[in-house]
């Protein structure tokens, strides 16, 4: 028995406990004016999170790895050609218990006033330069939470019942202060993260 629990898990891929949905976004640099900026959507008023500022990248669909999500996805919102995605690299990806999402990062070659996005997924895009967010961190926000039980939850089962005391929790949320701009949550968290790497190791975005 022992030796096929090894072999089982010889070629095992390990992945998160749960049933979190897949997600595979791209955080798109673009060079304006000699400067090198990021580039965001503003999403439609037809899908999900209406108004929000997001990254390109959706859904990982079936058979399709990460990276092919995040280039799909950006070539689909940006009605971009695929030689017009440079990838880079992939940084740090979010993990909770209802999503995985990886984030990967490339370079645009197309000029920005040539995109012509997708208005059914996007209102509109922007631009915004990495030295603002090198010389501007956000500000992060503490959101708790508890858990709450139904009637039928078996306390019995639990060593001291309707007294143990569960772990409720807390996200930190960061939030950008961009005139004109909403940006926060996993799209402003994953671009701190981006910065941090940035800075770390003293890249300038020249």
């Amino acid at each position: 028995m022992i030796e096929e629990i090894e072999n089982m898990l010889a070629d095992y891929q390990p992945s998160p406990l749960g049933n979190q949905r897949l997600y595979s976004v791209m955080l798109p640099l673009i060079q304006r004016e000699g400067e090198w900026h990021i580039l965001f959507e503003r999403r439609s008023q037809k899908i999900s999170q209406p108004g929000q500022t997001s990254f390109p990248g959706g859904a990982v669909e079936m058979g399709e790895s990460f990276k092919q999500a995040a280039i799909r996805e950006t070539m689909e919102e940006l009605n971009l050609s695929r030689n017009q995605i440079e990838l880079l690299g992939e940084i740090d990806y979010i993990v909770s218990e209802e999503r995985l999402i990886h984030c990967f990062v490339c370079k645009l070659t197309a000029p920005f006033e040539t995109i012509h996005y997708d208005e059914a997924e996007v209102a509109a895009i922007f631009t915004i330069p990495l030295q603002y967010f090198i010389k501007n961190r956000p500000t992060y926000y503490t959101s708790r939470f508890v858990l709450e039980h139904d009637d039928d939850f078996p306390y019995d089962l639990v060593p001291t019942g309707k007294g143990y005391r569960f772990n409720g929790g807390k996200h930190r949320i960061p939030f950008y202060r961009i005139n004109g701009y909403s940006l926060w949550g996993y799209t402003a968290n994953l671009t701190d993260h981006f910065i941090d790497l940035l800075t770390s190791r003293k890249i300038k975005p020249f």
